[in-house]
């Protein structure tokens, strides 16, 4: 059995199959905590979190919220809009005032792809990634191999489909980089401005073409259609889009009858999922939603125990 030794966790192209199953381990375990009557347990009794976020969260945010609670943490949240960094000072200060109140761990969201690699190699405190740019967005990715292995028992010879904008995407960054590693076979697909056949050379399949990426499919991962890029021209309009890559009921024939639908959320309805596909039996959305309860405690835990 491995040990982790890492002081953070900022993304899952540095990891190992081992260290990525080990995590999915210990969430298995952390996940039992949160079915108690009592959903608490002192792991991090005594210790500081501060939630640094720079770019807005909801789900990601309020999760690890929550995550800390239930590990007994003392918690701070931080917003950019509420920090010094309005005033002028500099990222890399920011933090280091941050670390100089003696906390144990910053989760932070940043804009920048790679800012979070940046503040880590020069803070002793552990430092955990909670999205970067179009980077990474490891614990996102890591309830999703959670929620696959658990209902499906494992990742050898699985294929998995990832739909949307992937050029964008630091969910479907960090989601290859995990299933590639435990052995999935990996499919992105959407129109061609958004899937540019460079994403060969990560390993994957490029497909344009929503009834190829799907037939073969065991898991099915949907990303948002990010509105706020509309401007950018990337397809003509958002019907068009849902015409061409939307699921609906009737792309449910094309595919494997259990296959799973999943979404990192939020999800734009009748967009990239019908309302009766988001909500039908082959979706396991809320669940991943659970199980990135169980993830971000693990991680925590984990990051934190090399502080100790």
């Amino acid at each position: 059995m491995i040990q982790w030794k890492r002081k953070d966790l900022l993304g899952l192209y540095d990891l190992s199959a081992e260290e990525i199953i080990f995590i999915l381990d210990t969430a298995a375990e952390f996940k039992k905590v949160s079915e108690r009557r009592v959903k608490k347990v002192p792991a991090l009794r005594g210790m500081t979190v501060v939630n640094f976020f720079v770019e807005p969260s909801t789900r990601t945010r309020v999760s690890f919220e929550l995550a800390e609670q239930r590990l007994s943490a003392d918690i701070v949240n931080m917003q950019a809009q509420a920090s010094s960094l309005l005033k002028g000072e500099t990222l890399l200060d920011t933090v280091k005032n941050i670390e100089a109140l003696q906390v144990d761990l910053v989760v932070m969201r940043h804009s920048a792809p790679g800012a979070q690699n940046f503040i880590a190699d020069r803070l002793k405190c552990g430092v955990v990634n909670a999205g970067d740019g179009a980077h990474e967005h490891p614990t996102q990715a890591l309830l999703d191999l959670f929620t696959i292995r658990e209902k499906l028992g494992g990742f050898k010879g699985l294929n998995v489909s990832i739909i949307g904008d992937i050029l964008h995407s630091r969910v479907a960054r960090s989601n290859i980089w995990g299933l590639l590693k435990l052995g999935a076979n990996v499919t992105v697909a959407g129109p061609s401005t958004l899937v540019p056949r460079e994403f060969e050379e990560l390993g994957v399949r490029v497909c344009h073409n929503l009834k190829d990426a799907v037939k073969d499919a065991d898991v099915v991962n949907m990303l948002r259609i990010q509105h706020e890029r509309q401007n950018s021209g990337f397809f003509p309009s958002i019907g068009e889009y849902s015409s061409w890559f939307g699921i609906k009921s009737a792309t449910l024939q094309d595919m494997k009858p259990e296959a799973l639908i999943m979404h990192p959320g939020p999800i734009n309805r009748d967009v990239e999922l019908a309302g009766e596909v988001a909500d039908g039996e082959n979706s396991v959305i809320l669940e991943q939603v659970t199980n990135g309860l169980a993830v971000r405690m693990a991680v925590l835990f984990l990051v934190a125990g090399c502080r100790k």
